[in-house]
Protein backbone atom coordinates (compact mmCIF):
# COMPACT_ATOMS: atom_id res chain seq x y z
CA UNK A 1 0.00 0.00 0.00
CA UNK A 2 0.99 3.54 -0.92
CA UNK A 3 0.93 5.65 2.43
CA UNK A 4 2.80 8.64 0.49
CA UNK A 5 -0.37 11.37 1.15
CA UNK A 6 1.40 13.75 -1.60
CA UNK A 7 1.45 10.74 -3.99
CA UNK A 8 -2.27 9.60 -2.92
CA UNK A 9 -3.27 13.52 -3.31
CA UNK A 10 -1.82 13.12 -7.14
CA UNK A 11 -3.79 10.10 -8.36
CA UNK A 12 -7.11 10.90 -10.48
CA UNK A 13 -10.04 10.83 -8.93
CA UNK A 14 -12.01 11.22 -11.60
CA UNK A 15 -12.51 9.49 -14.99
CA UNK A 16 -11.85 13.01 -16.80
CA UNK A 17 -8.71 13.16 -14.62
CA UNK A 18 -7.66 9.70 -15.05
CA UNK A 19 -8.18 10.03 -18.92
CA UNK A 20 -5.72 13.16 -19.09
CA UNK A 21 -2.92 11.23 -17.15
CA UNK A 22 -3.30 8.46 -19.24
CA UNK A 23 -2.99 10.41 -22.35
CA UNK A 24 0.19 12.37 -21.02
CA UNK A 25 1.62 8.94 -19.78
CA UNK A 26 0.99 7.24 -23.09
CA UNK A 27 4.19 7.37 -24.84
CA UNK A 28 6.20 6.86 -21.71
CA UNK A 29 3.92 3.31 -20.87
CA UNK A 30 5.79 0.28 -21.70
CA UNK A 31 3.92 -1.55 -24.24
CA UNK A 32 1.58 -3.93 -22.21
CA UNK A 33 0.52 -1.25 -20.15
CA UNK A 34 -0.20 1.16 -23.16
CA UNK A 35 -2.08 -2.09 -24.69
CA UNK A 36 -4.92 -2.84 -21.73
CA UNK A 37 -4.53 1.23 -20.79
CA UNK A 38 -5.91 1.78 -24.49
CA UNK A 39 -8.36 -0.81 -23.98
CA UNK A 40 -9.51 1.00 -20.94
CA UNK A 41 -10.24 4.13 -22.78
CA UNK A 42 -11.67 2.81 -25.49
CA UNK A 43 -14.50 -0.16 -23.26
CA UNK A 44 -15.09 1.67 -20.22
CA UNK A 45 -18.60 0.11 -19.45
CA UNK A 46 -16.48 -3.21 -19.81
CA UNK A 47 -13.76 -1.56 -17.30
CA UNK A 48 -16.35 -0.91 -14.85
CA UNK A 49 -18.13 -4.27 -15.22
CA UNK A 50 -16.07 -6.81 -16.04
CA UNK A 51 -13.68 -8.97 -13.65
CA UNK A 52 -10.01 -8.82 -14.06
CA UNK A 53 -10.18 -12.40 -15.87
CA UNK A 54 -12.28 -11.15 -18.55
CA UNK A 55 -10.47 -7.70 -18.87
CA UNK A 56 -7.43 -9.33 -19.02
CA UNK A 57 -8.89 -11.91 -21.80
CA UNK A 58 -10.61 -8.76 -23.44
CA UNK A 59 -7.21 -6.56 -23.79
CA UNK A 60 -5.07 -9.88 -24.21
CA UNK A 61 -3.10 -9.27 -21.43
CA UNK A 62 -2.58 -11.04 -18.32
CA UNK A 63 -4.77 -10.36 -15.12
CA UNK A 64 -1.29 -9.31 -13.53
CA UNK A 65 -1.18 -6.36 -16.53
CA UNK A 66 -4.12 -5.08 -14.60
CA UNK A 67 -2.49 -4.76 -11.57
CA UNK A 68 0.89 -3.43 -12.72
CA UNK A 69 -1.45 -0.48 -14.90
CA UNK A 70 -3.02 0.21 -11.63
CA UNK A 71 0.19 0.87 -9.38
CA UNK A 72 1.93 2.24 -12.64
CA UNK A 73 -1.02 5.44 -12.09
CA UNK A 74 -0.71 5.64 -8.20
CA UNK A 75 -3.52 3.35 -7.49
CA UNK A 76 -3.71 0.75 -4.55
CA UNK A 77 -4.86 -2.10 -6.97
CA UNK A 78 -6.70 -2.87 -9.19
CA UNK A 79 -10.18 -1.99 -7.91
CA UNK A 80 -9.41 0.75 -6.52
CA UNK A 81 -9.05 1.87 -9.87
CA UNK A 82 -11.92 0.36 -11.42
CA UNK A 83 -13.85 2.34 -8.68
CA UNK A 84 -13.07 5.37 -11.31
CA UNK A 85 -14.91 3.27 -14.49
CA UNK A 86 -17.61 2.35 -12.13
CA UNK A 87 -18.35 6.12 -10.89
CA UNK A 88 -18.22 7.14 -14.28
CA UNK A 89 -20.89 4.84 -15.31
CA UNK A 90 -23.13 5.81 -12.56
CA UNK A 91 -22.46 9.39 -13.83
CA UNK A 92 -23.36 8.83 -17.87
CA UNK A 93 -26.02 6.04 -17.75
CA UNK A 94 -28.89 7.76 -16.01
CA UNK A 95 -31.42 7.51 -17.73
CA UNK A 96 -33.60 10.83 -19.02
CA UNK A 97 -36.43 10.72 -16.02
CA UNK A 98 -33.37 9.93 -13.62
CA UNK A 99 -31.42 12.95 -15.10
CA UNK A 100 -34.65 15.46 -15.05
CA UNK A 101 -34.83 14.01 -11.25
CA UNK A 102 -31.42 15.32 -10.83
CA UNK A 103 -31.92 18.53 -11.91
CA UNK A 104 -35.10 18.94 -10.25
CA UNK A 105 -33.21 18.27 -6.64
CA UNK A 106 -30.50 20.67 -7.39
CA UNK A 107 -32.27 23.66 -8.71
CA UNK A 108 -33.56 25.39 -6.00
CA UNK A 109 -35.92 28.18 -5.26
CA UNK A 110 -35.43 29.81 -9.30
CA UNK A 111 -35.68 26.33 -11.23
CA UNK A 112 -35.77 27.59 -14.32
CA UNK A 113 -32.57 30.02 -14.06
CA UNK A 114 -30.32 27.30 -12.13
CA UNK A 115 -30.90 24.85 -15.48
CA UNK A 116 -29.86 27.30 -17.25
CA UNK A 117 -27.35 28.31 -15.96
CA UNK A 118 -26.09 25.04 -15.55
CA UNK A 119 -26.24 24.31 -19.19
CA UNK A 120 -24.46 27.89 -20.06
CA UNK A 121 -21.76 27.43 -17.89
CA UNK A 122 -20.97 23.47 -18.98
CA UNK A 123 -21.35 25.27 -22.71
CA UNK A 124 -18.15 27.64 -21.37
CA UNK A 125 -16.42 24.70 -20.02
CA UNK A 126 -16.19 23.18 -23.16
CA UNK A 127 -15.02 26.11 -25.26
CA UNK A 128 -12.63 27.26 -22.65
CA UNK A 129 -11.17 23.80 -22.27
CA UNK A 130 -11.53 23.38 -26.25
CA UNK A 131 -9.39 26.93 -26.55
CA UNK A 132 -7.10 25.96 -24.26
CA UNK A 133 -5.62 22.51 -25.24
CA UNK A 134 -6.14 22.69 -29.60
CA UNK A 135 -2.85 22.90 -31.50
CA UNK A 136 -3.19 25.30 -33.94
CA UNK A 137 -0.95 23.94 -36.32
CA UNK A 138 -3.25 20.45 -36.36
CA UNK A 139 -6.18 22.93 -37.74
CA UNK A 140 -4.04 24.06 -40.09
CA UNK A 141 -2.86 20.96 -41.65
CA UNK A 142 -6.66 19.40 -41.18
CA UNK A 143 -7.67 22.38 -43.71
CA UNK A 144 -4.79 22.39 -45.83
CA UNK A 145 -5.98 18.31 -46.90
CA UNK A 146 -9.86 19.37 -46.70
CA UNK A 147 -8.99 22.41 -48.99
CA UNK A 148 -7.19 20.02 -51.33
CA UNK A 149 -10.13 17.69 -51.36
CA UNK A 150 -12.36 16.97 -54.45
CA UNK A 151 -15.43 15.62 -52.43
CA UNK A 152 -15.55 15.59 -48.38
CA UNK A 153 -17.12 12.96 -46.79
CA UNK A 154 -18.97 13.21 -43.24
CA UNK A 155 -19.47 10.67 -41.09
CA UNK A 156 -21.19 10.79 -37.76
CA UNK A 157 -23.90 9.17 -36.03
CA UNK A 158 -26.44 9.64 -32.91
CA UNK A 159 -24.93 12.36 -30.50
CA UNK A 160 -22.31 13.34 -32.68
CA UNK A 161 -24.79 13.75 -36.12
CA UNK A 162 -25.90 17.51 -35.26
CA UNK A 163 -22.07 18.20 -36.18
CA UNK A 164 -21.93 16.70 -39.76
CA UNK A 165 -26.12 18.48 -40.08
CA UNK A 166 -24.36 21.56 -39.31
CA UNK A 167 -21.59 20.92 -42.07
CA UNK A 168 -23.93 20.02 -44.89
CA UNK A 169 -25.35 23.33 -44.27
CA UNK A 170 -22.27 25.43 -44.57
CA UNK A 171 -20.68 23.43 -47.24
CA UNK A 172 -23.71 24.04 -49.03
CA UNK A 173 -23.92 27.45 -48.70
CA UNK A 174 -20.11 28.06 -49.24
CA UNK A 175 -20.60 25.66 -52.68
CA UNK A 176 -18.15 23.06 -51.11
CA UNK A 177 -18.65 19.61 -52.82
CA UNK A 178 -19.72 17.05 -49.86
CA UNK A 179 -21.42 14.31 -49.01
CA UNK A 180 -23.08 13.27 -45.50
CA UNK A 181 -22.79 9.53 -44.95
CA UNK A 182 -26.57 8.91 -43.28
CA UNK A 183 -28.75 7.53 -45.98
CA UNK A 184 -32.54 7.18 -44.30
CA UNK A 185 -32.72 3.91 -46.45
CA UNK A 186 -29.64 2.33 -45.38
CA UNK A 187 -27.22 2.53 -47.92
CA UNK A 188 -24.79 4.19 -46.26
CA UNK A 189 -21.69 1.84 -46.98
CA UNK A 190 -22.57 2.07 -50.55
CA UNK A 191 -21.80 5.76 -50.41
CA UNK A 192 -18.29 5.46 -48.73
CA UNK A 193 -17.26 3.34 -51.71
CA UNK A 194 -17.42 6.38 -53.70
CA UNK A 195 -14.60 8.05 -52.25
CA UNK A 196 -10.96 8.25 -53.38
CA UNK A 197 -7.61 9.53 -52.03
CA UNK A 198 -8.55 12.78 -53.84
CA UNK A 199 -11.19 13.49 -51.80
CA UNK A 200 -11.04 13.42 -47.52
CA UNK A 201 -13.63 13.22 -44.88
CA UNK A 202 -14.51 14.78 -41.14
CA UNK A 203 -15.65 12.02 -38.80
CA UNK A 204 -17.16 12.63 -35.24
CA UNK A 205 -17.74 9.92 -32.50
CA UNK A 206 -17.11 9.86 -28.93
CA UNK A 207 -17.26 7.42 -25.91
CA UNK A 208 -19.97 5.25 -26.74
CA UNK A 209 -18.28 5.35 -30.31
CA UNK A 210 -20.44 4.39 -32.62
CA UNK A 211 -19.45 1.37 -34.61
CA UNK A 212 -20.78 2.57 -37.86
CA UNK A 213 -18.83 5.81 -38.19
CA UNK A 214 -15.56 3.74 -36.82
CA UNK A 215 -16.24 1.19 -39.69
CA UNK A 216 -16.59 3.29 -42.78
CA UNK A 217 -13.87 5.92 -41.12
CA UNK A 218 -11.61 3.01 -41.03
CA UNK A 219 -12.69 1.57 -44.68
CA UNK A 220 -12.07 4.53 -46.11
CA UNK A 221 -8.57 5.35 -44.39
CA UNK A 222 -7.68 1.81 -45.60
CA UNK A 223 -7.96 3.11 -49.09
CA UNK A 224 -6.38 6.50 -48.45
CA UNK A 225 -8.78 8.28 -48.00
CA UNK A 226 -7.38 11.47 -45.32
CA UNK A 227 -9.64 11.39 -42.70
CA UNK A 228 -9.93 14.57 -39.94
CA UNK A 229 -11.16 13.06 -36.78
CA UNK A 230 -13.06 15.04 -33.97
CA UNK A 231 -13.04 12.45 -30.62
CA UNK A 232 -12.81 12.67 -27.13
CA UNK A 233 -9.62 10.31 -26.85
CA UNK A 234 -6.04 9.88 -27.72
CA UNK A 235 -6.87 6.03 -27.58
CA UNK A 236 -10.08 6.47 -29.15
CA UNK A 237 -10.77 4.23 -32.16
CA UNK A 238 -11.20 7.08 -34.55
CA UNK A 239 -7.87 8.64 -33.73
CA UNK A 240 -6.08 5.71 -34.56
CA UNK A 241 -7.02 5.83 -38.09
CA UNK A 242 -7.28 9.90 -38.81
CA UNK A 243 -4.36 12.05 -40.99
CA UNK A 244 -4.91 14.90 -38.17
CA UNK A 245 -7.22 14.40 -35.00
CA UNK A 246 -8.75 17.12 -32.76
CA UNK A 247 -9.38 16.02 -28.96
CA UNK A 248 -12.63 17.51 -27.75
CA UNK A 249 -13.94 16.56 -23.68
CA UNK A 250 -17.20 18.28 -23.82
CA UNK A 251 -18.41 19.34 -19.88
CA UNK A 252 -21.87 17.69 -19.14
CA UNK A 253 -24.66 19.30 -16.86
CA UNK A 254 -26.71 16.88 -14.78
CA UNK A 255 -25.81 13.96 -17.06
CA UNK A 256 -26.63 16.05 -20.36
CA UNK A 257 -23.48 16.50 -22.53
CA UNK A 258 -22.06 19.72 -24.43
CA UNK A 259 -21.39 20.05 -27.68
CA UNK A 260 -20.55 23.26 -27.57
CA UNK A 261 -16.74 22.63 -27.95
CA UNK A 262 -17.41 20.31 -30.85
CA UNK A 263 -19.56 22.69 -32.80
CA UNK A 264 -17.08 25.78 -32.72
CA UNK A 265 -14.76 23.65 -34.27
CA UNK A 266 -17.41 22.36 -36.89
CA UNK A 267 -18.38 26.40 -37.38
CA UNK A 268 -14.93 27.04 -38.20
CA UNK A 269 -13.82 24.60 -40.33
CA UNK A 270 -15.86 24.93 -43.36
CA UNK A 271 -15.03 29.18 -43.71
CA UNK A 272 -11.25 28.21 -43.22
CA UNK A 273 -11.80 25.76 -45.79
CA UNK A 274 -13.16 28.28 -48.28
CA UNK A 275 -10.84 30.94 -47.36
CA UNK A 276 -7.67 28.37 -48.15
CA UNK A 277 -9.19 27.71 -51.99
CA UNK A 278 -9.94 31.45 -52.09
CA UNK A 279 -6.39 32.19 -51.67
CA UNK A 280 -5.51 29.06 -53.64
CA UNK A 281 -7.08 30.04 -56.41
CA UNK A 282 -5.84 33.93 -56.17
CA UNK A 283 -2.37 32.50 -56.31
CA UNK A 284 -3.00 30.50 -59.43
CA UNK A 285 -4.45 33.31 -60.95
CA UNK A 286 -1.62 35.47 -60.28
CA UNK A 287 0.47 33.23 -61.69
CA UNK A 288 -1.23 32.72 -64.62
CA UNK A 289 -1.16 36.26 -65.55
CA UNK A 290 2.90 36.93 -64.69
CA UNK A 291 2.96 33.75 -67.55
Amino acid sequence: MDNDPQRQARVPRDFESLRSTIIERKASMPKRLAQVAAFALGNPDEIAFGTTASIAAASDVQPSTLVRLAHHLGYEGFSDLQSIFRERLRDRTLSYEERLVTLEQASGDDEDANLLSGFIAAASQSVNRLAATVQSDTFTKAVDILAAAETIYLIAKRRSYPLTAHMTYAFAKLNIRHQIVASPNGVDPEMVQFATPKDAAIAASFSPYAADSLSQSQELADRGVPIIAITDSAFSPLAACATHWFEVAEADFAGFRSLSASMALTMALPVAITERRRKLQHAKAGKAKME
